[in-house]
């Protein structure tokens, strides 16, 4: 195993276990690491999220801006990953504005891999993009070939079946950013991140997400000014109505023959 691989992924024991018969032998089995990640922005801790620990620099950039921290990956002056026993800690450091307009609306929040809300204590916290995006969606054919390409990009899953992935595609399909994570949001706030340090420009492709489809994937995907986003999953009636005020072409349940396309 590489270093990231030593990071996300770890050998456990297990059997197979047969309906019918007495259980397999012992094997070592790979499952997907997660860990603690406690973001501090200055000396303030923020959130505690549970997180695949690969990619934190990515993570960091794409939760920061998804959740209103920062409005641009420039305010970011410098990240700092530090191993502790039982997690990582990311302390982030912001530029002065930056960092007073966050203090001013800072609130705390509980540890997170699912849910999309826990620790958020009222209807106004919730982070909503404040623009409809702009762009064109995707082409059908760009959509069948970003989809034929993902299974490849997952290597944690292909190991561990146990992950998420997020990818960013070009309008052709190609892809040009993929990220695993066991939380769905991590996964897609990871790729967000990656493509805000490599300097893509959002109106120029389109998301792709393995997960389910709700709303909070919506608001992060426009945050990001994503015109579309096409998941393999079906999506709520939530998300079907922000991506249709923010203007985000939806298309869901995403497979080889076809998909279905909610909003335009």
């Amino acid at each position: 195993m590489n270093d990231r691989e030593r990071k996300a992924l770890r050998l456990s024991e297990g059997r197979t276990l047969h309906y019918e018969g007495a259980p397999g032998e012992a094997r070592p089995i790979a499952v997907a690491v997660e860990k603690a990640i406690n973001i501090v922005y200055g000396d303030a801790p923020y959130a505690v999220m549970m997180a695949t620990p690969d990619d934190l620099e990515d993570f960091v950039a794409g939760f920061s801006l998804t959740e209103g921290v920062i409005a641009r990956v420039e305010e970011i002056r410098g990240t700092e990953i530090a191993a502790q026993d039982d997690g990582y800690i990311a302390s982030v450091t912001l530029t002065p504005d930056a960092l007073r307009r966050h203090m001013a609306r800072r609130r705390s929040m509980s540890g997170r891999t699912s849910c999309g809300l826990c620790g958020v204590e009222s209807l106004e916290q919730i982070p909503s993009a404040s623009q409809a995006v702009t762009g064109s969606r995707p082409a059908p054919a760009a959509i069948r070939a970003a989809l034929r390409s993902l299974s490849d990009a997952q290597p944690l899953f292909a190991e561990t079946r146990a992950t998420h992935a997020a990818a960013w595609c070009d309008a052709t399909g190609a892809l040009q950013v993929v990220r695993e994570d066991v939380g769905r949001h991590n996964a897609l706030d990871k790729t967000i991140g990656a493509c805000l340090r490599k300097d893509l420009l959002a109106r120029e492709g389109f998301m792709l997400i393995t997960s389910r489809c709700s709303f909070e994937m919506i608001e992060k995907a426009a945050i990001f000014g994503a015109p579309a986003l096409v998941s393999v999953s079906a999506p709520t009636s939530l998300a079907i109505d922000r991506a249709r005020a923010l203007g985000v072409a939806l298309i869901a349940v995403a497979r080889d023959d076809g998909a279905v396309l909610f909003t335009d």
